[in-house]
């Protein structure tokens, strides 16, 4: 009997990938904070970039946040793409330098890019804004998955570590959003801001490169000419937005202003906000008005009362503070009264433009509607309404609603003058004029023919009261002012608004009545 062997195989279980290991807790939750509080802080701090060359309107607004979201939902598809086929750790270095060099590019980008595309056309809106937010928000939103990746270590606590990253995430944003709205705006530059930021990532990721390099072996790859490269790049990104195009002496919280000196006048200044003229001061005459719509206004004052009588005037937007100086100096003894948004307008007006408060002359910083509130019913002569800008336009300001309170703080037989700039079909003035008319028995529209028919876009003022208005005055004096100008009312008025939406607060689509056909 002969006895066999035979051989045993024991096949070896397969190879089981080790996980990539987990980043400490504390590291994780700060790298998300850290990444989506600067995808807001993008988003807030782009409005203030593009706005000097599209302005802040309702669809500049939208196309920012938009772009925001894109660049949100493309860059976690991306970092959750990548974050399954190379190890995270070695990507999330990389993302917060290139994000960080990303947004130091994105000022030069910006500035040189919005003097070419000037204007409210969607698609300079649009582009404009990607330029923006599109390539930094994309790269910083992938970091959320990279780190979630690495925190999965066990699939049983899925749910806990999604849910707490997403949660952690969220307070990012939020934190970001307050701070750079309620602090950084209000206390630093846009570029100061974005630099900054443009800063903390790179610095960020290149420490985190070290720290992983020293812990698993991994960390910023590449050679060493390679991080060079992008150190330089960083920095001449850096350097080009200080010598790019800036089109701001003072950043206030609301504005991109500077002031210019008139080249045939020494003692004429002029006021640009968000690069658009606003105001004209003459420092050595405050009678002499500039701009059509000022010699209007200065006109329906000069008839609205007895020639000399002082007024009790009130003031929705400061500018430059031209029509207060010129009551003060044809009305001596008026007191006027400014509501300006913009305080550190206020302050460049002091320092630039000569403006001295006291009791002729006071400034109350705040939103005009929720200021007027507080104004006495019938104590004011005259209302100047000058809060509308050449791309931005408060549409709270614009309702009946406002109408009806700034009747309401008139005196019987006071005098309501509203500037407003439209372009053709001209739907917003149209709309306007119904929703004055709404509220007021008398209403007139003083414009230049061209833009009464359409031609071109214009200032418009509109004139309204509960009393007759001096229309006889205003035409006898309109020949005497320098551009040619048609007054409206009664009937031509009524063909002229047609059937013109009124403007409620609880709609007013002003953003869109502006947008040229």
């Amino acid at each position: 009997m002969s006895s066999s062997s035979s051989d045993v195989v024991v096949e070896s279980a397969p190879t089981v990938p080790t996980p990539p290991r987990a980043l400490p807790n504390g590291l994780a939750a700060f790298l998300v904070f850290l990444s989506s509080g600067a995808v807001l802080v993008l988003e807030t701090v782009s409005l203030r970039l593009v706005g000097p060359y599209v302005g802040v309107t309702l669809q500049v607004t939208s196309s920012v946040i938009g772009m925001a979201l894109a660049a949100i939902a493309y860059g976690a598809w991306m970092g959750g793409f990548l974050a399954d086929r190379r190890d995270p750790r070695t990507l999330l270095a990389p993302a917060l330098v290139l994000a960080g060099i990303a947004t130091a590019v994105t000022l030069p980008v910006v500035r040189y890019a919005g003097e070419a595309l000037r204007g409210g056309a969607a698609s300079a809106v649009l582009l404009l804004t990607a330029l923006a937010v599109l390539v930094p928000a994309a790269l910083l939103a992938g970091i959320t998955p990279l780190v979630v990746k690495l925190q999965l270590a066990d699939l049983r606590r899925t749910g806990q570590v999604v849910g707490r990253l997403s949660g952690i995430g969220t307070l990012g944003g939020i934190t970001a959003t307050l701070a750079t709205g309620f602090v950084l705006v209000a206390a630093l530059p846009s570029t100061v801001i974005v630099l900054g930021l443009a800063a903390l990532l790179g610095v960020t990721g290149l420490a985190l490169g070290a720290y992983l390099r020293r812990r698993a072996g991994t960390g910023l790859p590449g050679p060493a000419r390679a991080k060079a490269a992008l150190a330089v790049l960083g920095l001449a990104g850096a350097g080009l937005a200080t010598v790019a195009p800036n089109p701001c002496d003072v950043e206030t919280a609301y504005h991109c202003a500077r002031v210019e000196v008139d080249s045939q006048w020494t003692e004429g200044r002029t006021l640009f906000l968000n690069s658009a003229e606003h105001s004209y001061v003459d420092l050595a005459d405050p009678t002499h008005l500039k701009y059509a719509y000022t010699q209007w206004i200065g006109l329906v004052a000069d008839v609205a009362a007895p020639k000399g009588q002082r007024l009790d005037a009130l003031h929705l937007g400061g500018g430059g503070f031209t029509m207060p100086r010129y009551l003060t100096a044809t009305r001596p003894g008026t007191r006027n009264l400014v509501f300006e948004i913009d305080g550190g307008l206020v302050e460049l007006d002091r320092r630039e433009l000569g403006v001295r408060t006291g009791p002729e002359l006071r400034a109350a910083v705040g939103d005009a509607r929720v200021l007027l509130d507080a104004e006495p019913t019938d104590s004011r002569d005259l209302i100047v309404g000058d809060a509308f800008g050449h791309l931005v336009v408060p549409w709270h300001l614009a309702t009946r609603e406002m109408a009806a309170e700034i009747r309401r703080v008139l005196r019987p037989g006071g005098v309501y003058v509203q500037n407003v700039i439209d372009y053709p079909p001209g739907r917003f003035v149209r709309a306007e004029l119904a929703t004055v008319a709404a509220e007021f028995r008398h209403v007139a529209l003083i414009a230049p023919p061209a833009a009464i028919s359409g031609l071109h876009g214009s200032n418009f003022l509109l004139v309204g009261s509960d009393a007759p208005l001096p229309l006889a005055a205003i035409r006898a004096g309109l020949p005497g002012l320098p551009e040619q100008a048609t007054l409206l009312s009664g009937a031509e008025l009524t063909a002229f608004v047609g059937d013109a939406l009124v403007l409620t607060d609880d709609y007013a689509p002003v953003d869109q009545l502006l947008a040229t056909a």
